[in-house]
């Protein structure tokens, strides 16, 4: 386990330069003192936000810590849940507060032009992008090195047993609550994040835009600050812990895999020349570790690249950025698994090759994931951007009025599942026929390897769209709103491109945990060795299933009424004051913003807690209830429903939104006529889609997927009334 201090030693670099990083945004000139004043609302909104959420999150994870513990008697696996909660937090706050402080500094960089504002905007993302990788990878290698006697081949040669005599191993429990813990984080961090900025988002528009016909972020709109909060909480705080999560997940279902694989293997294979060797497990072990230090250092390179470069096309330097990481990433792991992976023996009906595995086709799986996920991204982009046809249609028939809008910006989003489905079941089975299920796990670290730089642009979208907000309520140059607009727009691609990888490394993780409950809930060595595939045609997996496809719809209707009635609220009150301060849109009098981000910070917290409340409940109902299989079924129907909703949802709201923008630049009739009004509400429709159900679905099934495995040997196999 010596090679482990190398992604230590990546972690804690990538974490000494989000310091460097941070160090260097806020060494730029914050502006004037009217900037900086705005700045500082922003700043105030975000952290009390912040703040509020966090004591809700930890007292449930404490909660949760504390029935692990007293359920399986041990003190170890709380602290890692714990520690994994505390790691997710750590990173989002770090981002968050970077974020809030470079707006003002984008905003003025942009008086010097575009590569000036480009350059404090992708310094300042780069601090939540080396944050979420050096965070991450550092406190898992942290748990592997602390509790590393789990992590060794004698270690696990029998099955350790709670004293229910209940089947446990102890390496896939500690990494299992330190993904629990992340996964907690990330999933509250997202919905709450999520509906306080589409309700704040939604009635900015729907007051502010449609009936006082006011300009985006206008200092009139009582909403504007709210709005601008709204930006670092869900789309820099909520996506940092939502990215993590998915790639602690990717690194940790390999290992957890490579633990059932190497029982099932020395139970099944005693005396044969086919038993995995303690070589070949260690490998497998570090394989998944020493890939994501891999992605580190590349995204380290692509990062610096990019933020010490001179150029004036965002659009373009971030690309170059992407395509040296990818290949950076792809060199190193092939070197890689050269050096480190071992050709492996494994007896087991889920390998189809179940005498022999080379090396290479590790790295075949690998790139299986990598290529699924840049054509996926790709996708996104295709269907979501104002330069392709599936937009720019949508703009023109929103001439139609708001129910054509509508109604093409749905048959978009539902018809644009049809590709990228498509495209994760042949990498799928493309990384299945390379490795096995060992494959389908790891493909996932082949989209996310180089997390770093890919939350690192998608941190760089909502900074400079704050800078436009301050732009504009500082009422700098025109010129400066259209320089920091630019960027915005290339933010909003590559945020496209980032949930992409998400949803796709969502899949591939969540397969690989889910393959790897139903390896954890069994309760003897013959059930590990002979693989309990769920049989379909059981009633209880059927219903399972039933749920399982049903959950991620009923979800999102509380994310979407949350958001919904909290913008009521919002709407309520904007109104309020314009009727009872007419000097508000004279600009005689000032608004009251401090009052809506109270009310959408009330909101977002008491909503955010009942759909949290059941993604955690779930599978403990269904398994007690009607046993094993059936929180089998649950993960399986959850997964294909979650991502049906995820890519819909994502590419609706990303169209109706850049169709707006489109029409706001002047095609289709520009700002001001009936067709933008038109493009206004819809995009009010797709905000709490694209920004708060998308992002949450990935989330979602990993978590109940995590919690099934942590709690599933608890699960009795047949249902409580037979």
């Amino acid at each position: 386990m010596a090679a482990l201090y190398l992604p230590l030693v990546a972690g804690i670099l990538s974490t000494i330069l989000a310091f460097v990083m941070l160090r260097k945004t806020l060494s730029y000139p914050a502006g004037s003192e009217k900037m900086k004043k705005l700045s500082g609302y922003i700043q105030e909104g975000a952290e009390t936000f912040l703040g509020q959420e966090a004591k809700k999150i930890f007292l449930v994870a404490i909660i949760i810590a504390a029935v692990l513990g007293i359920v399986f008697r041990s003190f170890t696996y709380p602290i890692c849940l714990l520690f994994g909660a505390l790691v997710s937090e750590l990173a989002g706050i770090i981002g968050m507060k970077t974020a809030t402080r470079a707006n003002s500094r984008v905003a003025e960089g942009a008086k010097e032009g575009l590569p000036q504002a480009f350059k404090v905007a992708f310094s300042g993302g780069s601090v939540m992008g080396l944050a979420v990788a050096g965070f991450s990878l550092t406190g898992l290698v942290i748990v592997m090195l602390v509790f590393k006697d789990s992590f060794v081949y004698e270690a696990i040669n029998g099955i350790q047993k709670t004293s229910s005599g209940i089947s446990y191993i102890d390496a896939v429990m500690l990494l299992s609550s330190y993904s629990l813990g992340a996964s907690l984080i990330a999933l509250f961090d997202r919905v709450g994040g999520g509906m306080y900025t589409k309700a704040a988002d939604m009635s900015a528009d729907l007051v502010g835009k449609t009936e006082a016909h006011l300009p985006e972020d206008d200092p009139r709109n009582p909403a504007t600050i709210a709005d601008n909060v709204g930006d670092n909480v869900g789309d820099v705080a909520g996506l940092g812990a939502d990215i993590l999560e998915s790639y602690v997940a990717s690194v940790i279902s390999a290992i957890i895999l490579t633990v059932f694989m190497r029982i099932a293997d020395t139970n099944l294979a005693a005396g044969s020349a086919y038993v995995m060797t303690e070589s070949q497990f260690t490998g497998l072990i570090l394989v998944p570790v020493l890939i994501a230090a891999a992605g580190v250092f590349a995204s380290i390179i692509g990062i610096f690249f990019v933020a010490y470069m001179k150029t004036k096309d965002a659009s373009k330097a971030l690309g170059n950025g992407n395509l040296i990481t990818g290949g950076l990433v792809l060199a190193l792991t092939a070197i890689i698994i050269g050096v480190a992976a071992p050709d492996y023996h494994f007896n087991d009906t889920f390998i189809l090759n179940p005498e022999f595995v080379s090396r290479w086709r590790i790295f075949f799986a690998i790139a299986f994931g990598l290529i699924a996920g840049i054509i996926i991204s790709r996708l996104s982009e295709y269907y979501t951007s104002d330069k392709y046809g599936p937009t720019k249609k949508l703009a023109k028939k929103t001439k139609s009025g708001v129910a054509i809008n509508i109604t093409e910006g749905l048959a978009l989003g539902m018809g644009s599942t049809l590709w990228p489905v498509i495209v994760l079941a042949l990498s799928i089975l493309g990384a299945y026929l390379s490795a096995g299920v060992y494959g389908i796990a790891i493909a996932a670290l082949g989209m996310l390897s180089f997390v770093g730089y890919i939350v690192t642009v998608d941190s760089y979208g909502p900074i400079a769209d704050n800078a436009g907000g301050i732009a504009q309520m500082a009422e700098l140059d025109p010129k400066v709103r259209d320089i920091t607009d630019n960027l915005d727009s290339v933010g909003n691609t590559t945020a496209a491109i980032g949930k992409g990888f998400a949803i796709g490394s969502a899949a591939f993780a969540a397969l690989g945990l889910i393959v790897s409950y139903i390896w954890g809930a069994a309760t003897t060595s013959a059930e590990i060795i002979n693989n309990p595939v769920v049989n379909l045609v059981e009633p209880f997996t059927i219903i399972g299933v039933l749920i399982g496809g049903m959950l991620p719809f009923f979800f999102t209707s509380l994310l979407i009424r949350g958001v919904a009635d909290t913008a009521d609220l919002m709407i309520t009150e904007i109104r309020r004051q314009f009727k009872e301060k007419p000097g508000i849109l004279k600009g005689t009098e000032e608004a009251d913003h401090i009052r809506c981000i109270e009310i959408t910070t009330k909101g977002a917290i008491g909503k955010m807690l009942p759909p949290g409340i059941i993604a955690i409940v779930t599978p403990f109902i269904i398994g007690f209830l009607f046993g094993k299989a059936a929180v089998a079924g649950l993960l399986l129907g959850g997964l294909a429903s979650a991502i049906m909703i995820a890519i819909f949802s994502a590419n609706s709201g990303g169209a109706w939104d850049n169709a707006k923008k489109y029409i706001e630049a002047g095609n289709e009739g520009g700002k001001g006529t009936e067709t933008h009004a038109a493009a206004v509400v819809g995009d009010t429709v797709g905000d709490p889609l694209k920004d708060t159900v998308g992002p949450s679905m990935d989330i979602l099934i990993k978590l109940m997927s995590v919690i099934s495995l942590v709690f599933g040997s608890l699960f009795p196999n047949q249902p409580f009334f037979m």
